[in-house]
């Protein structure tokens, strides 16, 4: 069996209580979760490196810097880790606790969201996002790549924490 066929399922998931996109649901956007659980524990900066420097995501960055200037390097990526900055590329750090960190994006259209909650299998990782105004036709049109590449984002996550 390969690494990969071991990682666990990356699934549409409830946003547990207390999650800093709450207010996005309260506003009526557009929210979504997907979660993993992993083995062990992760801690959120652990999860922020994994994600931002995962295979999937270097294309997102390197794509970020070419076409807007948004550079991010991996240098960037530890410094948002440790909560050492509150820009990161693209984004913005909207609200971060212990456990969780909410960004929001240069437009001001657009949240991502990770989060780290241990539970009985080691620690349980999310990923979301909220789009403020859902209604933009651009976004229906591409709301199934936007699910299907938020599972990519968070399997290459958790492969990375593997």
């Amino acid at each position: 069996m390969s690494r990969t066929a071991m990682l666990p399922d990356i699934t549409l998931a409830t946003l547990p209580a207390g999650s800093l996109l709450d207010g996005y649901v309260r506003q009526q956007a557009y929210v979504d979760c997907f979660a993993a659980d992993v083995a062990g524990t992760v801690t959120l900066g652990q999860l922020i490196t994994a994600f931002y420097n995962s295979r999937v995501f270097r294309f997102e960055r390197w794509l970020l810097g070419a076409l807007l200037g948004k550079t991010a390097s991996n240098a960037d990526v530890a410094r948002l880790a440790s909560a050492e900055v509150e820009r990161f590329s693209a984004w913005t750090v909207e609200a971060r606790q212990d456990h969780q960190i909410l960004l929001c994006d240069f437009q001001g259209r657009t949240r991502s969201w990770l989060m780290v909650q241990p539970n009985a299998q080691g620690t349980r990782v999310y990923f979301g996002s909220a789009v403020v105004k859902p209604g933009d036709p651009l976004f229906r049109l591409l709301l199934g790549f936007h699910r299907s590449y938020s599972r990519a984002l968070l399997k290459s996550a958790v492969k990375a924490l593997a």
